[in-house]
């Protein structure tokens, strides 16, 4: 009986451990090249970086008035933020060129309609972390600083003043853990349509597991954000959406019963 992948060729040809270990050392030599040239440039603009990733902050504390500012309290402390934003900065620029190293390392050994399977995935993967990311810094960031600038006590109102000096190095791990943790966090409708693609999961059991999805999803906010309900909640909403969003794509892409049986 014909076997159904020949119309479906692999584009490779055998090669012998040795030289797929050289091909995979090429490809790894392209990616850290992609991410020391992108750490270069970022490192060469770093404050300008910092002062983006800190404009939310900068702009509720202008609108209080006053002199604010940021302090470091290590004369080492600052260097190192800077090498943290351009390394963090340089994952951004240097992704897309890691993953389509990557990809040019898998695909050859991939069927054709499995290329074109994967396609879609590899599209949404980078848009759907930039997306979580834009959603930290121009939604959460701005109602969060709010709430904790919120408990800050004014000269004049009877008491010992309280003012934020915040560390340089310290809002910075704040922001990279927040903006990592929803970009990673919004691949949830990639992993889990891959996983109905290949049959581990369908739509019928996401439903069924709803309840439960919901309550992992403000568990997994309560571990990645900050212990405050504005950053939690900004961060379990979107995630329920996606879920949701994760079982429409499930049951488009999931095997069907009828190719089930020609596939037996």
């Amino acid at each position: 009986m014909a076997d159904p992948r020949d119309d479906d060729p692999i584009d490779d040809k055998p090669m012998p451990l040795l030289e797929h270990l050289i091909e995979l050392r090429r490809r790894l030599i392209w990616s850290m090249a992609a991410f020391m040239i992108a750490f270069f440039v970022c490192y060469y603009f770093s404050k300008q970086i910092y002062v983006f990733l800190a404009q939310p902050l900068a702009d509720i504390l202008l609108a209080k008035g006053g002199d604010r500012h940021m302090i470091f309290t290590a004369l080492y402390e600052a260097f190192f933020t800077y090498l943290k934003v351009a390394m963090f900065g340089a994952l951004f620029v240097s992704f897309p060129v890691i993953s389509m190293q990557i990809w040019m390392f898998v695909a050859p050994g991939l069927y054709r309609s499995e290329k074109r399977a994967m396609l879609p995935f590899l599209i949404a993967t980078p848009i759907l972390f930039f997306l979580g990311g834009a959603l930290a810094y121009y939604f959460v960031f701005p109602f969060a600083w709010r709430f904790f600038l919120s408990f800050e006590i004014p000269e004049g109102t009877g008491g010992l003043p309280v003012q934020l000096d915040a560390k340089v190095g310290e809002y910075l791990d704040l922001v990279m853990k927040l903006i990592f943790a929803f970009g990673i966090t919004f691949e949830l409708p990639v992993l889990l349509t891959l996983l109905a693609k290949v049959g581990i999961v369908t739509s019928a059991s996401l439903k069924k597991f709803r309840r439960y999805a919901y309550v992992g999803m403000f568990v997994v906010a309560a571990i990645l954000a900050p212990p405050d309900v504005i950053t939690q909640v900004g961060l379990a909403v979107p995630l329920i959406g996606l879920y949701e969003i994760s079982i429409l794509t499930a049951r488009m892409v999931e095997p069907k019963p009828a190719e089930d049986k020609a596939d037996a």
